[in-house]
């Protein structure tokens, strides 16, 4: 999987991408949320249904069938857990919640850095829009923008801007 992930993009037009990074419904979740996530060491339903308006405003209807508790519960496994698939495995155990809005979960609310895995942004590595998504792929992708972003001293939010806006300037 790591040889088919390549950069579209020379790595000296990042910076101006993710300044001209331009998303429908902002660039990021609302300010609070994050820090009270991170000192809470989970999410509640309402913190999860804002990062689903943000992701996917389609999914709340899904969203919304999880009880508090579970998102309280699955959260706190997806936010502590050292092993990555258990990371990742936990938010899936919730309704509405695939790989995507994981990876949205855990880019915003982990502490170590997360991309979001969007098509858009798979399309400027390589990888056109899989018709599963997977394990294999999503951390292959992880690793290969932690290695990226560190190369190039910049967040992986920055990154993220970056392979997405490249994405949307070449359909």
């Amino acid at each position: 999987m790591d040889g088919r992930l390549k950069l579209r993009l020379r790595e000296e037009q990042v910076p101006a991408l993710a300044a001209r990074y331009s998303y429908t419904r902002g660039d990021h979740v609302p300010r609070d949320l994050v820090p009270r996530v991170r000192k809470a060491g989970r999410l509640t339903k309402a913190d999860l249904l804002e990062i689903g308006l943000w992701k996917s405003p389609r999914s709340r209807k899904h969203l919304e069938t999880n009880s508090d508790e579970l998102v309280q519960e699955a959260t706190r496994v997806a936010l502590s857990a050292k092993a990555e698939q258990l990371r990742i495995g936990a938010l899936l155990a919730l309704a509405g919640v695939g790989w995507p809005m994981a990876s949205v979960i855990l880019h915003f609310c982990q502490t170590d850095p997360y991309p979001v895995l969007a098509y858009r942004a798979l399309w400027s590595v390589g990888i056109d829009e899989p018709k599963v998504y997977n394990f294999t792929l999503g951390w292959a992708y992880t690793e290969f923008c932690r290695k990226l972003a560190t190369r190039l001293g910049i967040t992986m939010r920055t990154l993220d801007r970056a392979l997405w806006q490249y994405s949307s300037e070449n359909p």
